[in-house]
């Protein structure tokens, strides 16, 4: 198996990326690896036609993470990075396939959209937002560099695209995290 490249996502990726995304997000699948919101959430995590609105969008990128298998480039990982102005970008949709987690891709996701987001918006600052009880995740997440600002946002409880919650209680934490 080789290292992994980066692209962006087109829209012929968009049936291989959403099942990468559901798989690592959701159902028994994405139990096999330790950052799955499995737990807390059912139902889909996204669908195809938001992940096509988002490849429409000159402020949002998602980058695939693919590796050489046997000849043939195999998706491994993504992330979407979202211009918000002001020299701030958004991370999200940060997903490793179950099957490759702590191997390292995670890491290198977040530095490739962290290049990516200086590079392509000029960004200074990256933020992300974490369902508040996904406390190992925001460790990780803090030994990137990631740091809590203190601000919560609402999670979309009643909005099904986003997943079907199994407690009223979820909220996001925002982190943040200068880019030099």
């Amino acid at each position: 198996m080789t290292a992994p490249t980066f692209r962006p996502a087109a829209p012929d990726d968009v049936p291989a990326l959403h099942r990468l995304i559901e798989s690592a997000y959701r159902g028994d699948s994405a139990k096999s690896g330790w950052t799955h919101e499995a737990d807390l959430l059912g139902g889909q995590r996204t669908d195809e036609a938001e992940l096509l609105d988002i490849l429409a969008d000159a402020s949002r990128v998602i980058l695939l993470a693919e590796v050489d298998a046997n000849g043939e480039r195999l998706l491994t990982g993504c992330v979407q990075v979202a211009d918000q102005g002001e020299g701030l970008a958004y991370l999200g949709l940060l997903t490793v396939d179950p099957t490759r987690q702590a191997g390292g891709l995670g890491r290198l996701l977040i530095d490739a959209a962290e290049a990516e987001a200086r590079g392509r918006f000029g960004a200074t600052r990256m933020e992300m937002t974490v369902i508040r009880q996904r406390s190992e995740l925001i460790a990780w997440y803090e030994r990137r560099g990631y740091r809590l600002t203190g601000e919560t946002r609402p999670f979309p409880l009643d909005d099904e695209r986003f997943g079907l919650p199994q407690t009223r209680e979820l909220e996001f934490v925002v982190m943040e995290k200068a880019l030099g």
